[in-house]
């Protein structure tokens, strides 16, 4: 493909040498090859400039940079903002793509509902794939991880190789990360969704405002101009959200008690799950959703919400939602005790995902809620104590643990998590052995929650060059410190 062909897509003009054959894009100056496109990026570890001369020598045919930057010997695109004007660039190369793309943003429940998403698109018949925290899980269950937040290159290259798989249909997380460094965008999206906005990543946003503004590039610059925005319309953040999708002139689908597209009339936790009734276009619909808590019930209806955005017949949507199963890592029930006592595990490491996975377990505990959890190092500390007071508050029994403490001294994370609790809590700095205590402690009609980290399957110690991640999964310890065998997921 020609510089000047994709410079022309990406409405950029070109500075010279437009007959110049492109054979890739890359930021890490260690993958350019002749023909590559080279993006240098001012960054918080590394300046990406400093490699432009080594990319040159490579074979970069074009440099995407800052108008200061030096380049010599290659097409110098020369941009204020050239992250994004790399994005658009790559858009052009990386052909083909999936004919409908989804994104979701918001602080929780992002890998629930685009793998619940996936869900209901493979049930009705479509080849569909999700992209985050968990990797990528196909059309046929597989899964490949370690893309939990991938570079722009990588994203669109996964999207190449999906629809040249036969992968119609992709729903994808957009982090606020991800959003403001456009690593997560080029092709067409026909629908973005809003879950829900709380204290998160303020080790990297300046305040809860800029956090927010960060999201909602999703629906300001991403969905595309005739799409859809699916937002949960319950949450404190809602109503800017919808400001922000009317102001974009997108269409608007929301959903929850105050939504128009789906609105929730009333929840029933059952034994495995929940009862909703629901009323869309004037219809009232009763579902049985195999899910536990009013967060899975919130990402299941915003998972709906953005099949029926992008043409899923609504009968059969409902229909396939009675059948959708557990995410991996969240709300997971990893065993029952020998005791008999329900272990969960679950994603929450924010104090509001956290308060909901406690909240979700509530009505189905007779007895008591046993909760351990810890905080990860090197990340917003604000919200350690906030953590602790949501778990102390809400549960029976709390113990307090290592998370990731990366480079941190681990008991003074879990000091400053316990400073948010009463004296009540007990501290257990090993995490295998807080699983087991809890587990030992919980009897009939108790239920153990094991919150952080889901699905994750190390434990990240150190920082820099000493970084080390300790094979670690709380599903697996769970199960051995139980004593009992594993739940398959398909009977959770």
């Amino acid at each position: 493909m020609k510089l000047s062909a994709l410079a022309h897509a990406a409405g950029m003009a070109m500075p010279a040498n437009g007959e110049a054959d492109v054979t890739g894009f890359a930021i890490d100056h260690r993958k350019v090859a002749p023909g590559t496109v080279f993006g240098a990026f001012p960054g918080a570890r590394f300046n990406g400039e400093a490699f432009i001369p080594a990319a040159i020598e490579a074979g970069a045919v074009a440099i995407v940079a800052r108008p200061e930057a030096t380049v010599q010997g290659a097409v110098h695109f020369a941009n204020a903002d050239p992250r994004h004007a790399f994005a658009r660039l790559a858009a052009g190369f990386f052909t083909p793509v999936p004919e409908a793309l989804v994104a979701v943003t918001g602080t929780n429940g992002k890998t629930s509902t685009v793998e619940l998403t996936r869900q209901l698109w493979r049930m009705a018949g479509l080849r569909a794939a999700s992209i985050g925290t968990l990797g990528v899980t196909t059309s046929d269950e597989s899964v490949s991880t370690g893309l939990t937040s991938p570079d722009i290159v990588t994203f669109l290259s996964n999207m190449t190789g999906l629809a040249r798989e036969g992968v119609t249909h992709v729903a994808y997380e957009a982090s606020s990360h991800g959003l403001s460094q456009y690593r997560s965008e080029g092709p067409r999206v026909a629908a973005g969704a809003f879950t829900n906005l709380s204290r998160d990543h303020l080790d990297y946003h300046a305040t809860m405002e800029d956090y927010f503004a960060a999201k909602m590039r999703l629906f300001e610059d991403v969905v595309a101009q005739d799409g859809t925005a699916v937002i949960w319309a319950d949450d404190v953040w809602s109503q800017k959200a919808i400001a922000h999708a009317e102001g974009r002139g997108l269409a608007l689908f929301t959903v929850g008690t105050r939504g128009t597209g789906l609105k929730l009339i009333e929840r029933t936790p059952t034994a495995l799950g929940q009862t909703l009734h629901i009323e869309h276009n004037g219809k009232a619909l009763k579902l049985e959703l195999p899910l536990i808590g009013a967060y899975q019930a919130a990402n299941a209806l915003v998972a709906a919400g953005l099949v029926i955005a992008t043409g899923g017949e609504p009968g059969l949507t409902f229909d396939a939602m009675k059948r959708l199963q557990t995410v991996r890592g969240r709300l997971e029930r990893a065993a029952i005790s020998a005791k008999g006592a329900p272990i969960y595990v679950d994603y929450a490491h924010t104090p509001d995902a956290l308060a909901a996975a406690i909240a979700a377990l509530r009505p189905h505990v007779a007895g008591r809620l046993i909760v351990v959890f810890g905080a990860g190092g090197d990340r917003d500390q604000g919200k350690r104590p906030e953590m602790g007071r949501a778990a102390c508050q809400d549960a029976d029994v709390v113990i307090v643990t290592d998370d990731n403490p990366r480079g941190e001294d681990p008991a003074a994370i879990r000091a400053m998590v316990l400073a948010g609790c009463d004296d009540g809590a007990k501290e257990i700095g090993d995490r295998s052995e807080a699983i087991g205590a809890a587990i030992a402690e919980a009897g009939s009609g108790d239920i153990v929650l094991v919150a952080g980290k889901g699905h994750e399957q190390g434990q990240v110690v150190g920082s820099g060059a000493d970084t080390r991640v300790l094979p670690f999964d709380d599903v697996t310890v769970a199960r051995e410190m139980s004593g009992a065998s594993s739940i398959p997921l398909g009977d959770q």
